[in-house]
């Protein structure tokens, strides 16, 4: 049993609820650290593919639990960031963001930290701080631009507005958005599409596309060499795939 977070595990899928109802899932050092244990045993569960991560009640995540802090609350070391993901720059498994309310600041950012971001009609985004006398420094100010551009980012970084999960689809930072009530249904259907594909192939697929964003040219990131596609050539799923086909059957992935 987990504190902040509820962590569930089935068909090699595993789905986490944030778990602070009471302050929107605003999360305090202690929440982050315990989501980077959460975090830590799907990278290395071999039996995990693909993860989940949503909030229980009305919010996603409120971002910094600021009460807690101006509590004086205790300060807890969080290697892998805020939510357990920010920081989190070695885990080539897929993770989908099901946001069902309020993604604010650090909220915002472990959405932006997962790889797609599937969003309640009742979802609201923005990265805030600046109204505060705060930035958002847990990625938001670095990822949000690499992944709709600077102007539209700045757009948002700049004036703390909110942003609805249409205006999300807009922007590019959200994949779908669906009704409140079929949140958990439309993300589970991602992971499912997700688990039809060879799970080392998808691993390889993630590292090399954000491997080849930092790249300094298209040439430097296909030349690159990459060891999760090397791992992916090397494995069992490498044969089955072509002779599943070859067979016309579904093919038995191992993820090994």
């Amino acid at each position: 049993m987990r504190e902040f977070c509820i962590v569930e595990k089935a068909d090699h899928i595993m789905t986490v609820k944030i778990n602070r109802p009471d302050r929107l899932n605003a999360l305090h050092p202690p929440g982050n650290a315990e989501l980077g244990e959460v975090f830590d045993e799907f990278a290395s569960d071999d039996d995990l593919w693909v993860a989940i991560i949503t909030g229980e009640g009305r919010g996603f995540s409120a971002g910094n639990d600021l009460r807690y802090q101006a509590e004086g609350g205790e300060r807890v070391p969080m290697p892998r960031g805020f939510g357990g993901l920010t920081s989190r720059f070695d885990l080539h498994k897929p993770v989908i963001a099901a946001v069902n309310g309020v993604a604010m600041g650090g909220g915002f950012e472990i959405a932006l930290a997962c790889d797609l971001i599937i969003a309640s009609d009742l979802a609201k985004f923005a990265l805030p701080e600046p109204k505060v006398g705060l930035a958002a420094l847990a990625g938001g100010l670095n990822r949000l631009p690499r992944q709709i551009g600077p102007k539209r980012a700045l757009g948002m970084i700049l004036t703390g507005r909110h942003v609805s999960p249409e205006e999300g689809v807009e922007l590019g930072f959200v994949n779908e958005v669906v009704p409140a009530d079929q949140l958990m249904d439309a993300a589970m259907r991602w992971a499912k599409l997700i688990l039809e594909c060879a799970p080392l192939s998808i691993r390889a697929s993630k590292d090399v596309v954000y491997k080849s964003l930092d790249s300094a040219s298209l040439q430097d990131a296909m030349e690159a060499s990459y060891d999760s596609v090397k791992a992916m050539v090397g494995s069992s799923d490498f044969v089955e795939g072509p002779k599943a086909f070859a067979e016309k059957r579904a093919p038995n992935w191992q993820g090994k």
